[in-house]
């Protein structure tokens, strides 16, 4: 297993993320949907079973305990998560944000930011972004296949997202680079049954149904890092696969016509 000493003096960070398109929910819709979201979480491991949500602004006001899950909390706290300007009208297409840490150590501290409930005419109009500790035993814990496919799979249950992925920020930025793509293929990622049918991928690659919701796909068992060079060839060549069944654009391709 790659462990974080053999990424150099600074490793690869990694985050998860789901990303879905319009879908208009009020403020108990998006607590019910962040309501599981958490309970998933909690079952994957301990340092995901505790939330605080950040008051707005940032810093002030009183800690407010998100767990266990409390719906009138919740509720109310998407209901003061609408986009505004400062003592202006709200911007209802736009949904509504709710960002919460854990209770983790200070090197441990994870953060969620969850929009929900936007109707605005974009691809990814609403987004659930997780941060993933980068050291100490809990980055060790988390940082695995395993662990990873368990969070982007409560991610798909819990937002019904259209797609959803556990990467590095350097893998991104490396898609990014390469030319615009309609979504990111990570270490994990999930593909709503919407978007077609997953062909038959190479080993590594491993491929887990979401219920009947869609696919997971885990590119390797091992930390994918773009440090190793068969990881990124696994990755542009999966890509190019999944482009050919229609699922995705291949990195440079342009927008679809």
């Amino acid at each position: 297993m790659t462990t974080l000493a053999d990424s150099g003096t600074y490793p690869e960070t990694y985050y998860a993320g789901a990303y879905w398109g319009p879908r208009r929910e009020s403020p108990e819709e998006c607590a019910q949907r962040a309501a599981a979201f958490f309970n998933l979480l909690a079952a994957c491991d301990p340092l995901l079973a505790n939330w605080n949500k950040i008051p707005k602004p940032r810093g002030k006001g009183r800690k407010t305990p998100l767990m266990p899950p409390d719906l009138p909390t919740l509720t109310e706290a998407f209901r003061r998560g609408v986009n505004r300007e400062p003592g202006g009208p709200a911007f209802e297409q736009l949904g509504l944000t709710v960002s919460a840490y854990n209770d983790g150590p200070p090197n441990e501290i994870v953060f969620v930011n969850m929009t929900c409930g936007s109707y605005a005419q974009t691809n990814s109009a609403n987004v659930c972004v997780l941060s993933i500790p980068s050291k100490g035993e809990s980055a060790e814990r988390m940082l695995t296949a395993s662990m990873l496919t368990d969070v982007t799979r409560s991610m798909a249950l819990a937002w019904e997202s259209d797609w959803a992925v556990a990467m590095s920020h350097a893998h991104r930025d490396l898609q990014d680079a390469e030319g615009e793509a309609d979504i990111w293929l990570g270490w994990v990622t999930y593909l709503s049954r919407d978007r077609g049918t997953v062909p038959p991928l190479p080993a590594p690659v491993r491929i887990e149904p979401v219920e009947d919701r869609g696919t997971l796909i885990i590119l390797t068992p091992e930390r994918f890092t773009v440090a190793n060079p068969e990881h990124v060839a696994l990755a542009r060549r999966v890509r190019e696969l999944l482009a050919q069944a229609g699922l995705m654009r291949t990195a440079g391709e342009g927008p679809r016509g």
